[in-house]
């Protein structure tokens, strides 16, 4: 099971969108080296406000390029690094992946799936009604997060867009993705 990257996207400001890189590369226990979001502890603003000494569970974000199709048909325009996203994947049913899934990225790099990234209000600044598209509810009235997965790097390498990605799933009993 595998699929491929289409982009890769870092900044070294916090800003809403990323723009995109011929590569980007991932350093063991940080994240995309450069990025505003690398480190041990968390980095991303509300969750510093809480806890600074988190551990930082969301060192790389993936969105699968599906996404952008999905949400496309329904009059938005989004494109690789406008959600903030590191890694822009295509092939890969990365909702569906269990948590503790490895994802071998490239050469050298491997990501370990940690969790769901939690959409907040910043999509609806960057295209008003997309957060609804991104995160709404199932039949049975459970959340539906579909805004990519966030992982930390297990062994650091370089990406770049074209690479492959091949899945390998942790031992059952699986556990589902959460938001982190």
């Amino acid at each position: 099971m595998g699929g491929a990257v289409k982009a890769v996207s870092s900044n070294g400001e916090y800003s809403f969108t990323k723009p995109n890189r011929a590569s980007i590369t991932l350093l063991a226990g940080l994240g995309v080296e450069g990025d505003v979001h690398a480190g041990v502890t968390v980095k991303h603003r509300s969750r510093v406000a809480q806890d600074p000494t988190q551990p930082n569970l969301r060192q790389v974000h993936l969105i699968h390029e599906e996404l952008f199709t999905e949400v496309s048909a329904e009059g938005f325009n989004v494109a690789s690094g406008d959600l903030g996203e590191n890694i822009t994947t295509s092939g890969i049913d990365l909702l569906g992946l269990p948590v503790g899934t490895l994802l071998r990225v490239g050469d050298e790099a491997i990501v370990e799936v940690t969790g769901l990234r939690n959409p907040c209000l910043q999509i609806d600044n960057f295209q008003d009604g997309l957060l609804k598209k991104v995160v709404g509810r199932d039949e049975a009235g459970a959340i539906v997060r579909k805004a990519g997965i966030m992982s930390i790097v297990q062994v650091g390498g370089v990406v770049r867009p074209g690479d492959t990605i091949t899945v390998e799933l942790p031992d059952e009993p699986h556990r589902p993705l959460d938001r982190v």
